[in-house]
């Protein structure tokens, strides 16, 4: 603990970069990035009054599965009951800071399946301006609903990636000059609110020797590879997919970044976007390894966690609790002194409770 107060200590006098390997805060090669260490925990001091510090969680049961010890980092408890308010909170609030006194009324804009959606209107919210969301018609309605209770508007488009931005494209002209995009994960500011997951997991649980993080756009991985790899170079973080949409599985494989054909039959609605371009370059360089996961064990692993360790969670965050409790991961990274400890994030809980996954695949 004491060796992350001091490497953090030293990032955070720092000032912002493009670079994250640079500092003597990092022992990682130097490489060029969007984001760095000390973007981590400047967010993590700008968004603390504002999200809540999520528990750690451990179950015996799990642990007998994975055949390790496992450290559920409860992300699902979070405002908004997902990850997402960290980097949606640290992207508004370092806007609003940076606004020139004379600058047109602001606006925000962004384009969500759901989490991300609900976010940006709590963050809007919080500090007092408006919210314009883009939500693809397949988002459950539990997602819409939470958005609506915000505050927000929200304007409905088509379940692909080119319909979300020609949408999102055609409100920020609407509402004019003074309106902002904030994407749900290819954002700098994002990332680095994400990425205080690990700064706090890495404080909670000491001598982890691997994190599991499920991956869609990236953002929440890439931040996590910033702050994990930069604290302890020797960590290990394994990016958790769904076979359905494994164009991460397929970009770390083939070494190019090789998007999603079209949009993905998966039940995890929160990772059916494709990997961001400034994720791409960190997830390249920085994660150890992907594992993909079936439809079939994602919906047996979020019904384990609801019947085991009483935790309401959503497919997405499903997806990392098979993997870590798969016969795949404990082939490539065995169980034994140096892969004892793993962390498991636990990215949400936002789910249709009428319509559970695992009551449906029956």
């Amino acid at each position: 603990v004491v060796l992350i107060q001091d490497k953090l200590n030293n990032a955070r006098s720092c000032h912002r970069t493009t670079v994250i390997c640079s500092s003597p805060a990092t022992d990682m090669p130097p490489k060029s990035y969007a984001v760095a260490l000390a973007d981590v925990a400047a967010a993590a001091t700008r968004i603390k009054p504002h999200v809540h510090l999520t528990p750690v969680h451990t179950c015996t049961a799990m642990d007998e599965l994975a055949g390790r010890e496992l450290f559920f980092k409860c992300e699902c408890f979070q405002k908004i009951g997902a990850f997402k308010i960290r980097g949606a909170t640290n992207a508004v609030s370092l806007h609003l800071a940076s606004r020139p006194e004379a600058a047109p009324p602001v606006s925000f804009v962004t384009h969500s399946s759901g989490n991300h959606a609900q976010a940006i209107s709590l963050a809007c919210r919080t500090f007092g301006v408006p919210a314009h969301i883009i939500m693809p018609t397949t988002s459950p309605q539990v997602k819409k609903d939470a958005v609506r209770g915000y505050g927000a508007t929200i304007y409905d488009c088509e379940p692909t990636q080119e319909a979300r931005e020609a949408t999102a494209a055609r409100v920020l002209a609407e509402q004019g000059p003074g309106a902002v995009l904030i994407p749900p994960y290819d954002h700098a500011d994002v990332i680095a609110g994400q990425g205080t997951i690990a700064l706090e997991l890495l404080e909670q649980v000491q001598d982890l020797d691997a994190i599991v993080v499920p991956v869609g756009g990236g953002g929440m991985i890439g931040g996590i590879c910033v702050a994990a790899k930069g604290l302890n170079p020797a960590i290990k973080i394994f990016a958790a997919e769904p076979a359905e949409a494994d164009d991460c599985a397929r970009s770390v494989a083939s070494g190019e970044y090789v998007p999603l054909p079209g949009p993905p039959a998966t039940v995890a609605d929160g990772l059916k976007t494709s990997l961001g371009k400034l994720n791409w370059p960190i997830i390249r360089d920085h994660v150890d390894g992907v594992v993909t996961v079936s439809e079939e064990e994602i919906c047996a692993a979020m019904r384990l966690v609801f019947e085991r360790m009483k935790i309401v969670i959503e497919p997405s965050a499903a997806v990392s609790v098979a993997v870590a409790i798969g016969a795949e991961f404990k082939q490539r990274f065995p169980p034994g002194a140096k892969a004892n400890r793993v962390g498991v994030i636990l990215c949400g809980g936002n789910v249709d409770l009428a319509n559970l996954p695992f009551l449906q695949a029956k």
